[in-house]
């Protein structure tokens, strides 16, 4: 492991990976249990999470109704809740992996917002969008949607006296990939620490189907691409991120993307700036 790779690493409090399966349960437990301590310390009892047809939202919202489930049991309290939201952009060209991941986590409560008017509102009353070209208002709206899915979650959060759940995890944040104050802005981030292949892990070790554990990865934010590959946008994979946060080997292209990536992106990761 080179210096980089460890000092990241550590940055990101990525977890090793997992010894064997009783190692992965003694994880999905500890996971629980941090869910379970935030709304307890919160004084709060609903949770709230966008569900994209993604294996994160899959494996974060699966976790939450588990862990909903238990703090019922385990106070007696019926106000515990999650719901689950469904955050379109019109139609969604993946809607049946969306159906099939609410499906799996059988949450208490599932609402849906379309966000389209919303985003082409302000998109229509921000002149400063008119003169772009196509590609660059596209990747600006692309930001503006996922900005407009965490106000309608907070909204619903607010509503509910909840805490919104983020879906963010190591192999993401070493590359920025979240919108900030978008999908990065969250009140509890249960994924955190874990790369890519983890979060498949425990999506199957919670029971999900293999189409939705292993689907590619896509943010889905551009109309000119929809659908667009997460390991396009990254020039790199998943695997070969996994492998540089695990401080394996990887191709020397591979590490200097990740690294200038993870440079680049610092901004994303921490407070904004202060005299």
């Amino acid at each position: 492991m080179s210096n980089r790779q460890a000092e990241i690493a550590a940055a990101l409090d990525v977890i090793p990976p997992f010894s064997d399966e009783a190692a992965l349960a003694a994880e999905v437990e500890r996971r629980k249990t941090f869910i379970k301590h935030c709304l307890r310390n919160s004084g709060l009892k609903v949770l709230v999470l966008g569900i994209s047809g993604g294996v994160d939202s899959l494996t974060a919202g699966r976790l939450a109704q588990l862990s909903i489930e238990e703090l019922r049991e385990e106070t007696g309290d019926s106000a515990y809740r999650f719901i689950a939201v469904r955050l379109p952009h019109g139609t969604q060209h993946d809607e049946h992996d969306a159906q099939a991941s609410l499906q799996f986590i059988r949450a208490d409560e599932e609402d849906t917002v379309n966000i389209a008017d919303s985003v082409t509102g302000l998109g229509e009353q921000v002149t400063h969008l008119q003169t772009l070209s196509d590609a660059r208002r596209d990747f600006v709206m692309g930001n503006v949607k996922a900005r407009i899915r965490m106000v309608a979650q907070f909204a619903i959060a607010n509503a509910n006296n909840g805490l919104v759940i983020g879906t963010d995890h190591a192999a993401e944040a070493v590359m920025g990939f979240f919108t900030k104050f978008g999908d990065g802005a969250c009140d509890l981030a249960p994924l955190s620490g874990l790369v890519k292949a983890q979060v498949r892990a425990i999506a199957k070790h919670l029971g999900a189907p293999d189409n939705l554990a292993f689907k590619v990865p896509t943010a889905d934010l551009e109309e000119l691409r929809p659908g667009k590959p997460d390991e396009e946008a990254h020039g790199v994979s998943y695997a070969e991120i996994d492998a540089f946060l695990h401080g394996q080997p990887v191709r020397e292209e591979a590490y200097a993307i990740i690294v200038r990536t993870f440079d680049a992106t610092r901004h994303k990761r921490e407070q904004p700036l202060a005299p």
